[in-house]
């Protein structure tokens, strides 16, 4: 196995959902900006668009698309160019 191949600089790094304001407490490296207290300890912020507490896979609320819809506008656009 090669020395020094995994960083040594693991801390303790908070990953805060914005869509649902959750936060979770994990070991990373990644370098941060922001950093956030909770329960009286300071750590080090990183900001998530989406994770498993907002993902509609996850929750199990997905949108619905209309995709009836969708077909007949791309017919109405581009479907009777075949027929001239």
């Amino acid at each position: 196995m090669k020395k020094d191949l995994h960083p040594k600089n693991y801390r303790q790094v908070a990953f805060k959902d914005m869509s649902n304001e959750d936060v979770f407490i994990t070991r990373s490296t990644i370098n941060t900006k922001e950093n956030i207290e909770l329960n009286g300890v300071t750590y080090p912020l990183v900001k998530l668009e989406i994770s498993n507490t907002s993902h509609p896979f996850y929750t199990g609320k997905a949108k619905l698309v209309d995709t009836a819809g969708r077909v007949d506008k791309f017919m109405s656009r581009y479907g009777n160019r075949a027929k001239k």
